[in-house]
């Protein structure tokens, strides 16, 4: 394409249309943005497509009437609309995700600050990310990663913390040569935090435990227990919803204001469900397929989630009902059926939820319903549901007389623990529970320790 494809404006107003945008006002801005923009490439450069002077003349045009937040937001939709013309072969190439390919960046506002600048190549190289594992510790780090996947870790956690210290490296070239106790000493020094102080710590233990596999001198640092306590002490402490809470929260959900996605609160309600009734990580939820749900058997599939582990769960006949309604519902909406069909979709492009979509709707309703502050992350969390669920189940079965550390090993499978050891994280120690267990030992307990076997002897 040689030309600018849309000289009568047909493209921008089928792009626009096709964003199903919900305000009439929008629309006009919309409408408005495109229009100047296409308005200015046919004035400047009318035998060819726009490329990156055409880009930067426009944003240089911009910003002497409009403040940076405007410009920003401008060339983010002139980006979108280039993108949408490239996948409708109405365009060759869209110059802004060329520049956004090349240095390394996802989103456009640090390309669209870097054009803008006095010096715009020198900017624009200074965003080139810099190489995974370039530092001097770099083969180490990589090493390590690679030998704990191949022992069957996923090891993102660790991966993450190796790459942010690999990058301090990179930008220290003047700590080459020294000890890792001295380079770790150096990044403490970034970060004020007691995270940062303990992510130091566990960095140090790392390498060192890397490098002593060729080096015997190397010794490992002690862990500094006290720094760890410290850390637990900042953890949020779970929430434990009541029974009166989780169905006030059902109804809100029920209830959440979707015009545009009317699928949408049977959606959330069943995603509340399945958090609470069945104990479900919100990943696990928002990875389920069609094909997941067995109806016939009452039962739910966990594919590949944490620790590696699959798993089938049964649920009861009320969740298997709520789970029947929302698939009859998604049905009679049009939504695909095939077994690998994402089971929670939104209409709105007719693809599935993601985590992150996913916990910004559950957070609304759990501010419509008052649970939540309106703003900060303070307040019950998503991930609060699967505690809450632990607790009511042990509750469950002290009621029913049924011995819980017995059960313990069942729970830990049906959660999809390693062990028992990760579901005690879980066991949140409430005033119920807490009676529950007092109960328990006054009716079985306390009458062995007053009468010991074989009687007494000096009776």
């Amino acid at each position: 394409m040689n030309t600018w494809p849309d000289s009568d404006g047909a493209a921008f107003l089928c792009y626009v249309k096709q964003l199903h945008v919900r305000s009439s006002i929008t629309v006009k801005v919309y409408h408005c943005i495109l229009r100047g923009f296409q308005r200015f490439v046919v004035e400047n450069s009318p035998d060819r497509p726009p490329c990156r002077r055409t880009i930067e003349e426009w944003l240089y045009d911009r910003s002497q009437v409009l403040p940076f937040h405007l410009v920003i937001h401008h060339a983010r939709l002139v980006d979108c609309f280039l993108e949408w013309l490239v996948t409708h072969k109405l365009l060759v190439i869209n110059p802004v995700a060329e520049l956004r390919k090349i240095y390394g960046q996802r989103v456009t506002t640090p390309i669209v600050r870097a054009l803008l600048s006095p010096d715009p190549n020198t900017a624009l190289d200074a965003l080139r990310p810099l190489p995974r594992f370039g530092s001097h510790l770099g083969p180490v780090m990589r090493e390590q990663v690679t030998l704990m996947r191949a022992l069957g870790y996923r090891y993102k956690r660790q991966e993450g913390e190796f790459l942010r210290f690999d990058r301090f490296l990179q930008s220290r070239p003047d700590l080459t040569g020294q000890s890792i106790t001295s380079l770790v000493r150096e990044y403490a020094n970034v970060g004020s935090t007691v995270h940062h102080a303990l992510e130091c710590l566990q960095i140090e233990r790392a390498l060192a435990k890397a490098l002593s596999r060729t080096d015997s001198t190397i010794v490992l640092p002690r862990p500094d227990r006290l720094l760890m306590r410290r850390v637990r002490e900042q953890y949020r402490r779970p929430y434990i919803y009541t029974h009166e809470e989780v169905q006030h929260l059902l109804a809100t959900a029920l209830s959440f204001p979707s015009p545009q996605a009317p699928l949408r609160p049977l959606s959330l309600y069943t995603m509340i469900v399945l958090a609470y009734c069945v104990g479900l990580r919100l990943g696990e939820i928002v990875r389920l397929t069609v094909g997941d749900i067995h109806l016939d058997e009452e039962a739910i599939e966990i594919r590949e989630t944490k620790f590696f582990k699959s798993r089938r769960l049964p649920v009861t006949p009320s969740v298997m009902a709520v789970l029947r309604k929302y698939m009859n519902a998604c049905r009679q909406a049009g939504a695909p059926s095939h077994e690998s069909a994402t089971f929670f979709r939104h209409q709105q492009g007719n693809r599935g939820y993601s985590y992150v979509m996913a916990s910004k709707l559950l957070v609304r309703v759990l501010r419509r319903a008052g649970l939540k502050p309106l703003k900060g992350r303070i307040g019950p969390r998503i991930h609060d549901f699967r505690h809450a669920f632990v607790v009511h189940r042990m509750m469950a079965w002290y009621r029913a007389g049924i011995n819980p550390q017995e059960r313990l090993p069942y729970l830990a499978t049906y959660l999809g623990h390693k062990d028992i050891n990760s579901t005690l994280i879980y066991l949140t120690v409430t005033k119920e529970l807490l009676q529950a267990a007092s109960d328990r030992f006054r009716s079985l307990g306390a009458k062995s320790l007053l009468e010991p076997e074989g009687g007494n002897p000096c009776a």
